[in-house]
């Protein structure tokens, strides 16, 4: 099937219906058999999606809830790779270890086929790995060379090596002292929640019945012919509208990522728990850390993990972290995790490069659902990939695993589901050859005619056509012309490329039902600027509140708790005070003024001054040089720092002084204005850092690398 660019899906009325039971307009006249579906499926994350495509897809008549938005928990929490683990196939080679080389080879293939239904989601991505000592760089050819190989006709563009002046050339923020060289390798990387959300409307064009923000409150059993009890179906409730009803199936597929254990105890109370839940923190920083089309791999970190660093859709993501941690909804990253990739960050950036706290535009905890076999001898172990688990009644758990494999789990999990259900599919799994929507008519140039037939902004073309892909006409088709110069569109923030349309077509396409379900899956403003997200938000609900009737309280509660989440996403918890009102300082000028040491913006972002502010420094750094040629003496320090009432940090300003290369010890010494600028920026971040302090130690890798799963 290939719907064209402007097929809408059913309404969510018309799923709920199907869900119920009823045809899709109300009417109650299907008959018992059809009111049952072939395979329940709980979860709207990857994995859950996947299984839904893939038994739709076969002819199977499925259903998938999920408790709250597709892609709401890990799915859309990962690194964004698409990738086999380099890291994985060194441990293998080492470890002379076949299993683990086999995951390796299977995740290759497994990443062609990623690139190839969902091209305008997924893409190539070069990867620098920096090399510092001359026996390291034959090492990584090697190893970059068999990972080449072991993707086999899967494989995409082959890695190559640089000398370090190409190495610089190529990705110039990098440390240079003792730099080798530098081997370069491809892996893919995509838009997860996007690509989530494909696939779910991707699954309803294929006649499954997807419903978000339906949970699963129990399950239903019946007794078979042999007296033994069988999961059946369940019982849900929209949380949208509070109604409950029953969901009669042939078999239910447990999909719900790190929540397994939840539904599995639904099943058999007092089950023994498989989830071993991990943490994976990422930060995103922007876009100027990084060359726009080449990301980076730092393969020795301080814990022996790596840490990516990535280009992403305007941004650049960093991470991640591997800890323990508690099942939750909505984790924070802690201050300890972002502090550690930062400091990561910074051993292998120039030291020109100064990355603060204040550059973290959002930071983000995704956790990583792995797995102990419950009938292992030893259950403690975990399992290294994925795990299908089939309970005494026949509820079927799928969980492990991640994003570049969700294809081949969710095969694995219907031709289970297929053999433990007794069902009769029309045909053997499709799902390797099934495009996503808006893949058919998309082009690599296909932004060029949305420039020329809507007018629309370059940027904003770009955009729409690697986010939306063919289906970008119909987000253009929902804008509104606006005066100035007739583009098309508003943007709901003016540093970002997402357009009004863009809301609208989250509604009525793909069932966005809240404002977080926005500007966190759909447009993914929340992922690469919280604070900008933030700013977005009253429009976002305005047109939502069009789109889907909204009151004055509903309006209110969104707002509420889209601001709750996007505290977990790296706003600080308290909201920003007004900016305190400048004062007169006491140099002599009229213009100069007190510097705002304590900016509210500044406990979120990097500590930046106004143009009043520079004027003051500027003003103030005149007074001090005698003789006009941009320099003053070391002895000034102190009375400037006075003049523009600037507070003295903890440790005082010697640490200041010495990172920017003062001798301040020297009262002769030559200080330019650039270096008293960076002391200022430096003091500015420190003061306002004080509210986010961590509040206690971090401990890194308690679950052994090579048990982690590879990421999400």
């Amino acid at each position: 099937m290939r719907p064209h660019a402007f097929w809408t899906p059913p309404r969510r009325e018309e799923m709920l219906n199907d869900l119920k039971g009823l045809q899709r307009d109300g009417s109650d006249t299907k008959t018992a058999q059809e009111r049952e579906f072939d395979v329940l499926v709980i979860g709207g994350g990857a994995t859950g999606a996947g299984c839904t495509l893939d038994a739709a897809t076969r002819g199977l008549r499925v259903a998938m809830v999920e408790r709250d938005d597709f892609a709401s928990g890990t799915s859309s929490k990962s690194t964004k790779l698409v990738h086999g683990g380099v890291r994985y196939l060194q441990k293998a080679i080492m470890g002379l270890d076949y299993e683990q080389w086999k995951m390796v080879r299977e995740a290759l293939h497994e990443r062609k086929t990623f690139l190839r239904i969902a091209p305008y989601l997924s893409n190539e991505l070069p990867i620098l790995l920096p090399v510092y000592t001359w026996w390291q760089l034959p090492y990584f050819w090697v190893g970059c060379k068999m990972y080449d190989l072991l993707a086999g006709k899967q494989g995409i563009s082959s890695s190559y090596a640089l000398g370090r002046g190409k190495t610089l050339e190529n990705f110039p923020m990098l440390r240079a002292e003792s730099l080798v060289g530098s081997m370069v390798y491809f892996d893919g990387q995509h838009n997860d929640a996007r690509m989530n959300a494909a696939l779910a409307v991707t699954a309803a064009a294929h006649g499954a019945v997807v419903a978000n923000h339906v949970e699963v409150t129990s399950l239903l059993k019946e007794r078979d012919g042999a007296g033994v009890e069988r999961v059946r179906g369940a019982m849900v409730r929209d949380n949208e509208s509070g109604e409950e009803w029953a969901v009669r199936a042939r078999g239910v597929v447990n999909a719900t990522g790190p929540f397994a254990d939840a539904v599995l105890q639904m099943d058999e109370p007092g089950m023994a728990e498989i989830v071993a839940p991990s943490s994976g923190v990422h930060l995103v920083l922007p876009s100027y850390f990084s060359p726009k089309n080449m990301g980076m791999l730092d393969p020795a970190t301080t814990d022996g993990r790596v840490v990516f660093f990535l280009p992403w859709e305007g941004g650049v993501v960093a991470g991640t972290t591997d800890t323990q941690c508690s099942v939750e909804a909505d984790p924070k990253p802690s201050e300890k995790e972002i502090e550690w990739i930062l400091a990561e960050i910074r051993r292998f950036l120039s030291p020109d490069v100064k990355i603060r706290r204040g550059d973290v535009l959002a930071a983000w905890s995704g956790i990583r659902p792995l797995v102990r076999d419950p009938r292992a001898a030893n259950t403690k172990d975990l399992v290294r990939n994925h795990m299908i688990h089939v309970s005494d009644s026949g509820l079927l758990t799928i969980a492990g695993g991640k994003w570049t494999t969700y294809r081949e789990m969710a095969k694995e999990t219907v031709d289970r589901a297929v053999a433990e259900f007794g069902l009769r599919p029309l045909r053997d799994c499709q799902t390797e050859h099934v495009r996503l929507i808006g893949s058919h008519a998309w082009s690599d140039t296909m932004f060029i005619k949305l420039v020329q037939n809507f007018g629309v902004d370059l940027e904003v073309a770009r955009h729409l056509a690697h986010n939306y892909g063919d289906r970008a006409w119909a987000v253009c088709a929902l804008a509104d012309r606006t005066a100035q110069l007739q583009a098309l569109g508003r943007r709901i923030h003016p540093l970002y490329p997402f357009l009004d349309a863009e809301v609208r077509y989250a509604v009525q396409y793909e069932y966005a039902l809240s404002a977080v379900d926005v500007i966190a899956r759909r447009l993914r403003l929340a992922f690469l600027d919280a604070q900008a997200a933030r700013e977005a938000l009253p429009r976002v609900i305005d047109i939502m509140a069009d789109e889907l009737r909204w009151p004055a309280e509903r309006r209110l509660r969104e707002e509420r708790k889209a601001l709750e989440f996007l505290t977990t996403m790296g706003l600080p918890d308290t909201p920003a005070a007004e900016e305190p009102p400048a004062r007169a300082g006491v140099v002599s000028l009229p213009t100069t003024r007190c510097l705002n040491f304590v900016d509210p913006a500044s406990y979120y972002r990097r500590g930046q001054f106004s143009a009043e502010e520079i004027g003051a420094i500027l003003s103030a750094f005149a007074e001090f040089d005698e003789h006009g040629d941009g320099h003053i003496e070391a002895r000034d320090i102190q009375p400037l720092f006075s003049a523009i009432k600037v507070p003295e940090p903890e440790g005082g300003f010697a640490p200041f002084l010495d990172a920017a290369h003062i001798k301040h010890a020297d009262p002769a010494s030559s200080v330019e204005f650039e270096q008293i600028f960076d002391v200022l920026g430096e003091i500015k971040e420190a003061t306002n850092a004080r509210g986010r302090k961590p509040s206690e130690e971090l401990k890194l890798n308690q679950i052994p690398t090579h048990r982690s799963g590879g990421g999400v």
